[in-house]
C-alpha cells in the first residue's frame, strides 16, 4: 500500500478538526491509518469505527476543562467506546471503574452507579482520552507504538498551549509520564495511583480527585462538574 496515496479525514468535532487538522497530514497519521486497515481485514478492532474519536466529539476542544488520561481501550467485545474507563450502558462494570465509582462516593457522597457510561462527564468538558485509541479483540496493548501515543501528546500538547485552567488527572506511571507535556504553571495536575485492583490502595483510594478537580475549576472561576450525573 503506497502511504502516500492514503486520505486522511478523520470524522472530528469542529473545533478539534481546526486544531488537528496538519496532524492528520502526516506521514506517521498516514501509516497509522494504513496499519488500521490492515488490521481489520484480518481481525476484530475495537472500539468500532464511528467511536475512535468519541471522546473528541463529546467533548470539544473550546469546552475541553479537566482532562482524565488512560492508556488502551477495553479489549472485550461491546466495552470499548471511546472514552477512557467508560463502557456502554448494560456492559459490566470494569475493575478499574468499580473503584472510581467507589472513590467517588468516599470523596463526595455520590452513590455508587449500576452502570459505566461516562458520556455526562464528557459533555461537561471532562475529556476522556486513551493514549492508544484502539485495539485488537482480546489483546490489550497491541496497537501501541503505532502511532496513537505520537498524536495524542499532541493533543496534550496543544490543550496545554492553547488553553488555560485545564485540570489533567493522571492515574498510575503510564500517565504521569505525560506531566512533561503540560505547562503546570496555567494548568492543575492531579497524580495518584491507578484505580486498577492492584494499586488502587496504594494511593488511589483516598485521594479526593473529584472535589479537589471542582475546588480548582470553581478557584478560577468556571462551572464545577457533576460527577453524579452517571
Amino acid at each position: 500500500m503506497n502511504i502516500s496515496e492514503i486520505k486522511v479525514t478523520p470524522t472530528i468535532e469542529e473545533s478539534w478538526k481546526k486544531v488537528l487538522e496538519e496532524e492528520f497530514k502526516k506521514d506517521y497519521f498516514k501509516q497509522l491509518k494504513a496499519f488500521l486497515l490492515e488490521e481489520k481485514k484480518h481481525y476484530r478492532i475495537f472500539p468500532p469505527g464511528k467511536y475512535i474519536f468519541n471522546a473528541f466529539n463529546l467533548t470539544p476542544f473550546d469546552k475541553v476543562k479537566v482532562v482524565i488520561l488512560g492508556q488502551d481501550p477495553y479489549h472485550g467485545y461491546g466495552q470499548a467506546h471511546g472514552l477512557c474507563f467508560s463502557v456502554p450502558e448494560g456492559i459490566k462494570l470494569p475493575p478499574s471503574l468499580k473503584n472510581i465509582f467507589k472513590e467517588l462516593y468516599d470523596d463526595l457522597g455520590v452513590p455508587v452507579p449500576t452502570k459505566g457510561d461516562l458520556t455526562c462527564w464528557a459533555k461537561q468538558g471532562v475529556l476522556l482520552l486513551n493514549a492508544t485509541l484502539t485495539v485488537r479483540e482480546k489483546k490489550a496493548g497491541s496497537h501501541q507504538g503505532k502511532g496513537w501515543e505520537t498524536f495524542t501528546d499532541h493533543v496534550i500538547k496543544i490543550i496545554s498551549e492553547k488553553k488555560e485552567h485545564v485540570v489533567f488527572i493522571l492515574w498510575g506511571n503510564y500517565a504521569q509520564q505525560k506531566e512533561n507535556l503540560i505547562d503546570t504553571s496555567k494548568h492543575y495536575v492531579i497524580k495518584s495511583t491507578h484505580p486498577s485492583p492492584f494499586s488502587a490502595h496504594r494511593g488511589f483510594l483516598g485521594s479526593k480527585p473529584f472535589s479537589k478537580t471542582n475546588e480548582k475549576l470553581k478557584e478560577w472561576g468556571l462551572q464545577p462538574i457533576d460527577w453524579a450525573c452517571v
